[in-house]
């Protein structure tokens, strides 16, 4: 529990200043206000919070069920890391000029954790996941300052290369017994966004539209192999949506 909690608050203090140094020293500081930025990116920013704050949950359910704690308290403390950690990032931008906190993003943040906790507290497994997919767009060029340089900040920033994922389990929602059948496979329904250069509608902005995808995904946690090396890479990067042949609907 030591190791865990003095981890805990020792990565909260070096991402807190360093976010304060590097992001918000350079820009004015005002009164704690809020703003409304719902309306932006048709709500992807908004689906990446939500997906943030679940594998944080996610991964804090099974660090304090490490460290010893009961089944409750691990679900509970360790779900509500994603929300914890965020919800103090939205403090600094409500103290920042030129941003605001949002509620929003808040909702988002405790929508995230609840799925992570509900399904813990009902189950003791995931059988819904928020999964990320991201390919390059055309549009990150038009605006780098807010979509990306390169491919790795277009990764976070650019949302029309992004696709936020629900990832259904067959096997463990349909609760089918057999033993031949895959534990590994998902059925997948995804939201997108295209054509924005910007986080408002503009002109330019002329094929800015939502998608809504349907596809297969493979869940990566349950896929078991020989080796506790590739065990551990595959549940490591069980958050990205597996490549499969996807259906847009208009």
């Amino acid at each position: 529990r030591n190791i865990l909690l003095i981890s805990e608050v020792a990565t909260y203090t070096v991402a807190l200043v360093s976010l304060n140094q590097l992001w918000y020293a350079n820009y004015p500081k005002s009164s704690f206000h809020f703003i409304n930025d719902n309306e932006e990116w048709l709500q992807m920013d908004k689906f990446g919070h939500m997906t943030t704050s679940y594998y944080s949950g996610v991964a804090g359910i099974k660090a304090y069920h490490w460290a010893g704690f009961s089944r409750k308290k691990a679900i509970w403390y360790g779900g509500l890391t994603g929300t914890f950690f965020l919800t103090i990032i939205e403090v600094l931008d409500g103290q920042s000029e030129q941003w605001g906190a949002s509620s929003g993003d808040l909702i988002a943040n405790t929508a995230g954790s609840f799925l992570s906790i509900g399904q813990a507290l009902k189950w003791n497994e995931q059988r819904i996941q928020l999964k990320y997919s991201y390919k390059p767009s055309i549009w990150a060029e038009q605006n780098p300052e807010q979509l990306g340089e390169n491919h790795l900040q277009r990764a976070l920033k650019d949302y029309n290369g992004q696709t936020y994922w629900l990832s259904f389990n067959v096997k463990s929602l349909l609760e089918i017994q057999s033993v031949n059948f895959p534990n590994w496979l998902n059925v997948a329904v995804g939201h997108g966004a295209n054509g924005m250069i910007s986080a408002y509608q503009k002109k330019e902005d002329c094929n800015r539209r939502r998608q809504y995808l349907l596809s297969l995904d493979i869940d990566l946690t349950r896929v078991k192999t020989k080796s506790k090396a590739l065990n551990s890479v595959l549940h490591t990067f069980g958050f990205i949506k597996f490549p499969m042949p996807t259906i847009e609907l208009r």
